[in-house]
């Protein structure tokens, strides 16, 4: 029996950690095992203080094609089983502090489709193909798409794409703002982690934080409660070290060395 450890393989460069879903004969698609490792890696590279982004992709060619066919096939009770608890769903990624990139080999579908929009930022290889899938498995919006995907991409297309249950190719996932870069496919990881490189080693990790924090939390606040956010986190900003750490370092013409973020 394969073991969560075995299917989800962490490594670090540049300050960033690479997690990549390891069940390449299966198209990296998940069990519970899986599922809940994949989880657990994500909570510990955001607890590292040593890393600073992550990058998220999957072994061979595909990214993540969705629930293990072999738990859907045995009846209810397994399903449900298998569905991890609240704070190991899908939309973790969503709730950490360091920024998760996706880097999308290859196929995509279901519960996979679902741990890709978690992702902060998308980069897709030329050839795959993405599909939400539940429609076309008698289920439904699983874990919490019909809220997030509206958010992204309009109500209409959301709609569209989650009735269909349809296939779309890389090409038009960036085209509807689905994903952010589409490359070759033997660019992808190296163009995603350098990405995500670029953050580490040029952004704040105080800042990346807040902003995603900022970004989520508003999509469900009034544009006064929004505003009135801005404005408090600003006025800390404003006196914090990173922003007097960022003006040293453009004067003296170096790289800034910001303050490690507080992981407690």
């Amino acid at each position: 029996m394969e073991t969560g450890e075995e299917t989800v393989l962490v490594r670090h460069e540049r300050a960033v950690a690479v997690i990549t879903l390891n069940r390449p004969q299966a198209l990296n698609a998940i069990t519970r095992p899986m599922a809940l490792a994949y989880a657990a890696a994500l909570r510990t590279a955001d607890a590292d203080p040593a890393v600073r982004a992550i990058v998220v992709t999957g072994a061979g060619r595909g990214f993540c094609a969705g629930a293990d066919l072999a738990v859907l096939g045995e009846g209810p009770e397994a399903i449900r089983a298998f569905v991890p608890d609240p704070e190991d769903l899908p939309d973790l990624a969503l709730r950490l502090r360091t920024p998760v990139v996706a880097a999308v080999n290859g196929p995509v579908a279901g519960i996979g489709f679902a741990y890709m929009l978690g992702s902060d930022i998308r980069f897709v290889a030329r050839g795959a193909r993405l599909a939400t899938s539940f429609s076309r498995l008698g289920l439904v919006a699983e874990y919490g798409l019909a809220w997030l995907l509206p958010r992204l991409l309009g109500t209409s297309r959301a709609m569209e794409l989650l009735l269909s249950g349809r296939a779309l190719d890389a090409e038009e996932a960036e085209r509807i703002g689905l994903v952010h870069r589409v490359v070759e496919p033997e660019d992808l990881l190296p163009a995603a982690l350098d990405y995500a490189a670029d953050l580490a080693a040029g952004c704040a990790p105080s800042s990346l934080a807040a902003i995603k924090e900022q970004v989520y939390a508003d999509l469900e606040r009034t544009r006064a409660d929004a505003l009135a956010d801005t404005l408090r986190r600003m006025d800390v900003a404003f006196g914090g070290p990173d922003l007097a750490e960022a003006l040293t370092a453009r004067k003296e013409k170096r790289p800034p060395v910001f303050t490690p973020l507080d992981r407690g």
